[in-house]
């Protein structure tokens, strides 16, 4: 097969960007990436470094509706609210919450798969003969429950992850201690995933360290505001940034949850909102999860292993992209951790707020636009954007040089927006 050549500009120096560029590059492109901070700074830096590869189920599950009034009055469940910030959050709530059907939940989780399924070895790709390579590690992904009761009423969502070909164990009694030595005697129940699951060490020097290899390579990392698009006889030329023009032959969009207002330049409307999401590191952790990630499930938030600490991160907060941090949503993941993890003892605790980017039917916005050429879309992966992010940028880099994956980006198309048929249609 006979592939071109192009020259790329992507805008954001994430998982996505990062990702794309690299798999660019390796097929012989020449690529410059822009962000205005530093790669691997923005989301890609506070999760909590799992490989979910079975993280098919989303939020929107059925019941969400019943139990979210309760859940935003009380202080320890895992979703906030900026009440200020709900007037303009109405809108994009309605069609968000509109997905809360079981129906739906499994369309969601059946497109989601193929992203995610075989996340392990997409990433061990990736990084191969780079120094990233190192932080790559195999590891369960572990749901801890309070008792098997607890675990039965998310009987739904295992069943869809079964559904799309996922294996698990269900762990009871005695053993529990035995898979995680230090959790609480609380939990008496787990849920463990295996295959393609693992931990990304330090998640934001991970996606630096590719970066640094990018541009050892001979790719570019400029660091700029990108303000808008180039235009070149009648498609999309490049980016327009604070450091001057960058002409390409195709464009890359992986801004995550700040894609809206730089598409938006251009007359795209998608409906994605800010999920805002925390981390608190424990420093000098004395106990951990070992190889693997633990999901608190009666807190949704996962904790893992990261060097001297330990970092437990999750819940949602919605607020937008301009407000400051919030001081309780890390106090709730404190007091998560310390229950599920009642012997950690630490030197100083470290906290962190980050944007997750949401759409309103938990699927991504990815593949080429249908509307503009020369123009693609990497972002809305909401919290699996480092799960995803290896086969994002591959299957988009085949798909530029000219390799035509054989993969049906319809799903995520941003287009599918545009009306509620279509919008139906897609999810």
């Amino acid at each position: 097969m006979t592939r071109s050549q192009p020259s790329v500009a992507i805008a954001g120096a994430g998982i996505m960007g990062i990702s794309t560029a690299l798999h660019l590059q390796r097929l012989g492109a020449t690529v410059t990436v822009v962000d205005r901070g530093e790669p691997g700074s923005g989301a890609s830096h506070g999760n909590a470094g799992v490989l979910a590869a079975a993280a098919v189920v989303p939020v929107t599950v059925p019941g969400l509706l019943r139990k979210a009034p309760r859940m935003l009055m009380d202080r320890d469940a895992p979703l906030f609210l900026r009440w200020s910030y709900l007037p303009r959050l109405m809108p994009w709530l309605v069609r968000y919450l509109s997905h809360c059907d079981a129906g739906k939940v499994r369309t969601i989780a059946r497109h989601l798969t193929p992203l995610v399924s075989d996340s392990l070895d997409e990433h061990r790709r990736l990084a191969a003969g780079t120094p990233a390579a190192g932080a790559v590690r195999a590891g369960p992904f572990i749901f801890a429950y309070p008792d098997s009761t607890y675990r039965d009423g998310d009987a739904f969502g295992w069943g869809v992850r079964r559904d799309c070909g996922f294996r698990f164990e269900t762990v009871d009694g005695p053993e529990v201690r035995a898979r995680v030595p230090a959790l609480s005697p609380r939990y008496t129940s787990l849920m463990v995933l295996e295959d393609q699951h693992g931990v990304i060490t330090k998640p934001g020097d991970y996606v630096r360290d590719l970066a640094q290899a990018f541009a050892a390579a001979g790719g570019t990392v400029m660091r700029a505001q990108v303000t808008g698009f180039l235009r070149k006889d009648g498609a999309i030329g490049g980016l327009e940034t604070s450091a001057g023009p960058i002409a390409a032959d195709h464009t890359v969009v992986a801004t995550g949850a700040w894609s809206k207002r730089l598409l938006a330049s251009i007359g795209i409307d998608v409906p994605l909102e800010s999920e805002r999401g925390y981390h608190v590191e424990f420093v000098g952790a004395t106990v951990g999860t070992g190889d693997a990630s633990v999901m608190i499930t009666d807190g949704k938030c996962v904790a893992a292993t990261m060097g001297d600490r330990m970092r437990i991160a999750g819940l949602v907060e919605f607020g937008g992209l301009d407000a400051p941090a919030s001081s309780e949503p890390p106090q709730m993941l404190k007091r998560r951790a310390l229950a599920a993890f009642p012997g950690l003892q630490f030197t100083e605790t470290v906290e962190w707020l980050g944007h997750r980017p949401a759409t309103t039917d938990s699927l991504p916005v990815w593949g080429p636009s249908a509307t503009h050429r020369g123009l693609h879309f990497a972002f809305g992966h909401h919290h699996i954007g480092l799960t995803s992010g290896p086969k994002t940028g591959r299957l988009i880099a085949d798909f530029i040089v000219g390799g035509r994956p054989n993969f049906d980006f319809t799903p995520y198309r941003a287009e599918r927006f545009r009306s509620p048929s279509s919008a139906a249609a897609a999810g």
